[in-house]
C-alpha cells in the first residue's frame, strides 16, 4: 500500500523474487485498519461492526435472564474494549462523523437492552449506569498513554 499522494501516481509493480507484490487500498496492521488516505474509516467501520456483532450477544444474554450486573461486564469486558483499541493512535483524528458511528455501539445503547433506561438521555443513562462516555475513557486513555510515553523519553535522556 502506498500512503498519501503517490498513490494517484502510476507507478509500476513492485517485483520479488516470488512475484509481484499486489497494492491494496486498505490493510490490518496489528489491530488497525490503515488506508491509503488514513482518514480512519475503515477502523471506524471495523470496529463498529464487530461491536455491533457482540451486543447481539447481549442481547441474547439478557434473553436467557442474566442478572443486570453481568450483563453490563460483558459489555466493559468484552464490547467496550473493540472500541477503544489502540485509541491513542487514531482518538484524536477521527472526524465527528467517525465519532458518531463509533458511538452508535455506545454505553446508551448497549444499556437500552437492560429495558430500565428507554427515554434517558446518554449523560443520564451513563450516571445510572455508572460508566464513563466512550469519549471520556479514549481521551483519558490517550492522555495516560502520552504520558507514560513522555515520561520514558525525559528517563532516557
Amino acid at each position: 500500500m502506498i500512503i498519501g499522494p503517490l498513490t494517484s501516481i502510476n507507478l509500476p509493480p513492485f517485483l520479488t523474487s516470488s512475484g509481484a507484490i499486489e497494492r491494496v487500498s486498505t490493510f490490518k496492521l496489528l489491530g488497525i485498519h490503515l488506508d491509503t488516505n488514513l482518514s480512519w474509516s475503515a477502523h471506524i467501520n471495523c470496529i463498529t461492526s464487530k461491536a455491533s456483532k457482540r451486543l447481539y450477544f447481549l442481547k441474547q444474554l439478557k434473553r436467557a435472564g442474566v442478572p443486570y450486573k453481568q450483563l453490563l461486564h460483558f459489555y466493559t469486558a468484552v464490547i467496550r474494549p473493540v472500541l477503544e483499541y489502540a485509541a491513542p493512535a487514531w482518538h484524536h483524528l477521527i472526524n465527528r462523523s467517525h465519532t458518531c458511528s463509533a458511538h452508535g455501539i455506545s454505553p446508551k445503547r448497549a444499556i437500552h437492552i437492560f429495558n430500565f433506561t428507554r427515554g434517558m438521555s446518554y449523560p443520564n443513562v451513563l450516571f445510572v449506569a455508572q460508566l464513563e462516555s466512550l469519549e471520556t475513557r479514549r481521551n483519558n486513555l490517550s492522555r495516560s498513554f502520552f504520558k507514560i510515553f513522555a515520561n520514558h523519553t525525559r528517563a532516557s535522556v
